[in-house]
C-alpha cells in the first residue's frame, strides 16, 4: 500500500455508493443495505475499511526485521474485504470495488463523500451515540458537502413489509427540495409510498396537550398554514413521480418527536442536515441528530444543494 497521500489520490468514489466497513455486525448490515441501494441505482459499490493507524507510530519499529505489524494486519483486513466483495458480487450483478486506506475514518469518508452518489454507514446501537462508524463519524460527515449520508440503524431480524413508507421531514425551507427529492427517488426505485411529515412546534408536549383543550381559532389557522406549506413543498414532486403514493401528516408537535414516532414502521427516514429552533448541534441540526442517534430504521441525512 502506498502512503496516506498516495493511497487517497488513487482512491476514487465518483458516482459510487460508498459503504464504510469496520468488521462489526452493524456495518455488515450497512453493506447489505448498500448492495441493494447500488443495484437499484445501477451504480458501482465501493467498500471502504479505513485503517486508523496512529500517525506517530512508525511501522518498522513495531516488529524486528523487514516484516512489520502493519503488513500482516493489512493482509488480514484485505482478505476479509475480498471475501465481502465477492459476496456482494454474487448477491447482485454489481461492479464492486474495495479499498483499505490509512487515516482517520471521518476524514477519509468525508473526502470520498464529495464525489460519491451516497455514503452508507452502520449506525450505533439504539440509544447509543458512540461507535467507530456511528454518530461521531456521521456528525463529522454531515458538516461537509457532498453525497447524502445513510446511517443504517436496523435491528437484526427487524421485518418491514414492502408497503412500509419512506418517511420524510419537510419544513418548507429552501433546503427541503433535495430532501424531498431523495425520498421520492428512493420510493420510486423500491416501490413504496412516501409519508410526508410537517411538524413545527418547539413547545413542551404538556403545554401542547393543554392548548388542544382550549379550542383556540389560531390553532386552526396554524394547521391550515402548515398544510399549505406541505402541499406547496410536494407539488412538483407529486407530478414528477406519479406512480408514488403519498400520504401526509401535519402536527403541532416537536419535529424530532413526530418523525421518530412515524419512523417506527418505516423503511427509511429522510431528514435534512440543518438545525431548527433554539437547540442546535455543532454538526447536525437537532432533528437530524435525533434521527441518527434514536431512529429505529435507516436514516438518510441529505444536505442542501
Amino acid at each position: 500500500m502506498a502512503g496516506r497521500g498516495g493511497r487517497m489520490q488513487a482512491l476514487t468514489s465518483r458516482g459510487a455508493v460508498v459503504v464504510g466497513f469496520d468488521r462489526s455486525e452493524r456495518s455488515r448490515r450497512a453493506v447489505r443495505w448498500a448492495v441493494r441501494e447500488a443495484a437499484s441505482q445501477h451504480r458501482p459499490l465501493l467498500l471502504v475499511h479505513v485503517l486508523n493507524w496512529p500517525a506517530d507510530h512508525h511501522p518498522k519499529a513495531l516488529l524486528p526485521g523487514e516484516e512489520t505489524l502493519l503488513g500482516p494486519l493489512q493482509r488480514m483486513l484485505q482478505r476479509e474485504l475480498d471475501e465481502l466483495t465477492a459476496g456482494c458480487r454474487s448477491e447482485e450483478e454489481l461492479e464492486v470495488r474495495s479499498a483499505l486506506p490509512i487515516g482517520d475514518p471521518a476524514e477519509v469518508l468525508g473526502r470520498l463523500a464529495l464525489d460519491a452518489a451516497e455514503v452508507v454507514l452502520g449506525g450505533p446501537l439504539l440509544g447509543s451515540e458512540s461507535g467507530v462508524l456511528g454518530s461521531t463519524v456521521a456528525d463529522l460527515l454531515a458538516r461537509r458537502g457532498g453525497a447524502p449520508l445513510v446511517v443504517v440503524r436496523e435491528r437484526a431480524g427487524r421485518q418491514i413489509p414492502d408497503s412500509a413508507p419512506v418517511v420524510v421531514g419537510i419544513d418548507g425551507s429552501q433546503s427541503s427540495p433535495p430532501v424531498i427529492g431523495f425520498a421520492f427517488d428512493y420510493a420510486a426505485r423500491h416501490g413504496c409510498p412516501v409519508l410526508a411529515v410537517h411538524a413545527w412546534s418547539d413547545l413542551p408536549r404538556e403545554l401542547l396537550d393543554r392548548m388542544r383543550n382550549w379550542e383556540l381559532p389560531v390553532d386552526d389557522e396554524l394547521m391550515n398554514d402548515a398544510r399549505a406549506v406541505l402541499d406547496s413543498s410536494l407539488a412538483g414532486w407529486v407530478q414528477r413521480y406519479p406512480g408514488v403514493e403519498v400520504r401526509c401528516v401535519v402536527a403541532p408537535e416537536k419535529p424530532a418527536q413526530t418523525l421518530l414516532e412515524e419512523a417506527g414502521g418505516a423503511r427509511l427516514l429522510v431528514v435534512g442536515s440543518h438545525g431548527r429552533g433554539r437547540v442546535r448541534r455543532m454538526f447536525l441540526g437537532s432533528v437530524s441528530h435525533a434521527a441518527v442517534t434514536r431512529a429505529p430504521c435507516p436514516v438518510a441525512v441529505v444536505r442542501a444543494s
